[in-house]
């Protein structure tokens, strides 16, 4: 068994809003909490940060399993939409929702067609963070396949 280590760095010399910096290899940014819940809004944030967490595990996930049944594509993209629910004082991050765009080749068949959305949700749950958040965050797909021209 391989096991991964990742690390980060965070700094926080402040109260409550003040801004603070987090780093690692790939990633270094400033902290704040942001302006909808009265932060000031500077650099990013724990609810952005679990969203791009879940945005791109899905997306690199889904692209895998797309190369690995050799279904061509033209493009793949997404939006990403995190729901948190504030009720009486507490933070809860309640839904993501995934917007995904797959575009196959002029020449794709209704068999690449129906592959391709099997794959779409399989991702969703064969991805690392979506099965970390499972039981606790609700992710919902909504998926469309297109053929390129």
């Amino acid at each position: 068994m391989a096991c991964h280590h990742f690390h980060l760095q965070a700094n926080w010399p402040g109260l409550r809003n003040d801004v603070g910096t987090i780093a690692c290899e790939q990633l270094k940014t400033k902290i704040s909490i942001p302006k909808e819940m009265e932060g000031p809004g500077i650099g990013t944030n724990p609810d952005e940060m679990l969203l791009g967490a879940a945005a791109t595990c899905y997306i690199i996930t889904l692209a895998a399993l797309m190369e690995r049944s050799q279904l061509k594509k033209e493009d793949l993209s997404m939006s990403s939409e995190g729901v948190v629910d504030v009720t009486n004082g507490v933070f809860t991050y309640e839904k993501i929702i995934h917007q995904t765009v797959v575009i196959l080749k002029e020449s794709a068949s209704t068999h690449d067609i129906e592959l391709a959305r099997k794959l779409a949700y399989k991702a969703e749950s064969s991805c690392m963070i979506s099965r970390a958040v499972q039981g606790n965050v609700d992710i919902s797909l909504e998926v469309t396949i297109q053929v390129g021209r």
